[in-house]
């Protein structure tokens, strides 16, 4: 095949990992239609259909299978080549690819590699805000953030971030209306602002324990959000009852903006985690973006 096809394997490989045009169009920086054009392009000079498209899903036929299988692995071993190469350099260079939720993006990721960054300038930083449970291996990111709890047992993980703790928290006009609970039970009589869970579909059930008795309780309320800004804000607000990163809200709290009920039966989770897998071979650049997100006790 000639030199000049490559990028249309390349863009092949991305339409069908991403099962999406729109998606795949976004990650290469074209338009969709130009992305369809160089897949039907591909195709021709192949003579063999690639990818089955329905009005609702894209999937790579039998033969856009097996292209993906044999071809995406060697690509991958020439990207990793080439940013090898940076070890050569004077100084550590390459993109490192993060998955993170929101919270551990802004408080503990944003602080440190801000502090860390204007001394490499040729090491890049992607933080892709994710709540739910990504595969970094499948989705080819370099590391993820977890709590330390949901770190699976074959990745390396390093902490990041102290013990994490969760507070409910209320605005005061919120409590003029309302009776402050003084258990978890309580809060089945209060308008709760609800966290839906991405990975799976759900409602965060909010977790509570105090000498040793752990209760996990569904709430119910008139909004859901799926992250925790918006619940911040709707809290503040007076809309209802939130529960929160701690550092979160600790200084609305300071500030009179919001109170915390039930704080007796807050337990603590273990803090934030870099994970990636055992068999990465760390370039200089990733080394150092860990060494920078290490928690120092």
């Amino acid at each position: 095949m000639q030199k000049e096809n490559f990028n249309d394997l390349l863009a092949f490989i991305t339409v069908a990992r991403e099962g999406s045009f729109t998606r795949a169009a976004a990650q290469l920086g074209v338009s969709q239609s130009a992305l369809s054009h160089t897949i039907r392009g591909l195709e021709t000079r192949l003579g063999v259909r690639l990818l089955t498209r329905t009005t609702r899903s894209l999937s790579p036929t039998d033969a856009g299978e097996r292209l993906l299988k044999t071809v995406a692995p060697r690509f991958e071993e020439i990207e990793f080549e080439l940013a090898a190469l940076s070890e050569l350099r004077d100084k550590p260079a390459g993109t490192i690819r993060i998955s993170a939720a929101e919270h551990a993006a802004s408080t503990v990721l944003w602080p440190k590699l801000a502090a860390f960054l204007p001394d490499y300038p040729d090491i890049k930083v992607e933080v892709n805000i994710n709540y739910g449970l990504t595969d970094i291996v499948a989705d080819r990111f370099d590391a993820g953030v977890r709590l330390g709890e949901q770190v699976a047992k074959d990745m390396i993980a390093v902490r990041i971030a102290p013990d994490l703790r969760m507070a409910v928290v209320g605005a005061p006009a919120y409590f003029a209306r309302h009776a402050p609970p003084h258990t978890p039970q309580e809060l089945a009589g209060h308008n709760c602002i609800n966290l839906r869970l991405p990975t799976y579909g759900g409602l965060y059930a909010w977790e509570f324990e105090r000498n040793g008795q752990e209760l996990n309780v569904r709430v119910e309320g008139q909004l859901v959000f799926n992250s925790s800004t918006p619940i911040l804000r709707a809290a503040l607000a007076g809309f209802g009852l939130g529960c929160l990163p701690e550092d979160m809200v600790a200084q609305h709290v300071r500030d009179g903006h919001l109170q915390r009920v039930l704080e007796d039966w807050a337990p603590s989770f273990q803090g934030y985690h870099l994970y990636y897998p055992s068999r990465r071979q760390a370039s200089p650049a990733f080394a150092l973006v860990v060494d920078a997100l290490r928690h120092q006790a």
